[in-house]
């Protein structure tokens, strides 16, 4: 592992010094390329750096304590020796994660699918409150969203919505999302009082761009149709809404949300792309069982990942067995506490995975 970090070391400084060099901003792709390596290359050497720090300050409290006498002082050294070796042992840790392989998807934006399950206009209620708590937990994240495509059911529900979040690590953190999303609680439409389940799935998908996949347009099936909706003046007046289907898979994407068809020509093409991409990931989770096992439900859609329950104010992740008593705050986007143990609990399965291996 230290072979490893003296590299790094060395490489930050190798980059940090391509980036001085006269010129080197006018070549916007190496300029981002030495930009994107800095950043992930500084973190671990600065933790490395303040390692071997902590390892200098304990040989260096050791050799004074072998030639102090006085007691006061002594006791200073042991206390800052004590502190020394309780921060080697916290760095050790921290950058065992630090060297884990990256997912290359981590820092990609996320176009997200959220599709009412079963239980009716009830799953359709709960998949419109879902899509607003992660509207309001990218506003935390300063992310920006983007609606890409939305099928209402009339009473404020969602039978399908799919949105964009753009931002810095949006699929590093949101990818343990997928999955069914289970809601425990009594419909306003039920008169006896009886709590009622229903189900929404969520699919987050890192957006595609063409270098990671690459779309044959001779696949693809463009047909226009009036948008439907509320008002606005393009809504049943002009051919602007773009269904795409792709003939291969049978995928079928509708996009009406801008005036502009070739807008929404585009957004169509951007979600079908991202979709084919992420189901090439799949498929690769589902080849790499070793690698599958080592992470806390980023691959089966099919998985019941959480239970949000309104009588008694609980959400469930089932998959790390955590249960949180403030369901309020986190239908309001308050999910980091949720989306920081999962990541934990990713982190620890593959650092046991790794030990393993070796």
């Amino acid at each position: 592992m230290f072979d490893k970090l003296e590299d790094l070391l060395i490489r930050l400084e190798e980059v940090l010094s391509e980036l001085n060099e006269p010129g080197v901003a006018n070549d916007p792709a190496r300029f981002q390329k030495l930009m994107k390596e800095q950043s992930e290359l500084q973190p671990i050497v600065d933790a490395y750096k303040e390692y071997k720090e902590c390892q200098q300050t304990v040989e260096e409290s050791l050799s004074m304590l072998e030639e102090e006498n006085d007691e006061e002082m002594r006791d200073m050294l042991k206390e800052e020796l004590a502190d020394a070796k309780k921060r080697i042992e916290e760095l050790e840790h921290q950058l065992k994660i630090l060297l884990l392989p990256k997912d290359p998807n981590d820092n990609k934006n996320v176009i997200v699918e959220i599709r009412a399950g079963a239980g009716g206009d009830e799953a359709a209620l709960f998949a419109a409150e879902i899509y607003r708590m992660y509207v309001k937990y990218a506003e935390t994240q300063r992310w920006k969203t983007e609606m890409l495509s939305l099928n209402e059911n009339g009473i404020g529900g969602f039978k399908e919505v799919t949105f964009m979040l753009t931002g810095n690590g949006a699929y590093s953190k949101l990818k343990y999302e997928s999955g069914v999303h289970r809601v425990q609680r009594v419909p306003e439409t039920e008169s006896g009082g009886r709590i009622h389940t229903s189900t929404i799935t969520v699919a987050i998908m890192p957006e595609a761009e063409e270098i990671d996949f690459e779309l044959d347009l001779n696949d693809c099936k463009f047909d226009v149709f009036r948008a439907s909706g509320n008002g606005g003046q393009c809504v049943n007046t002009t051919d602007s809404a773009v269904r795409l289907t792709h003939i291969p898979t049978g995928i079928v994407i509708s996009c009406q949300d801008e005036k502009s068809q070739l807008k929404n020509r585009d957004k169509a093409l951007k979600v079908l792309r991202s979709r084919l991409y992420d189901l090439e990931l799949q498929k690769r989770h589902d080849a790499e069982a070793e690698s599958r096992r080592s992470q806390v439900g980023t691959g089966d859609r099919s998985e019941k990942i959480r239970t949000y329950n309104f009588p008694q104010g609980r959400v469930t992740d089932h998959r790390i067995k955590l249960t949180l008593h403030r369901l309020d705050s986190i239908m309001n986007g308050d999910l980091s506490e949720i989306i920081d143990s999962l990541i934990a609990a990713d982190q620890a399965a593959k650092l046991a995975n790794l030990q393993e291996q070796n």
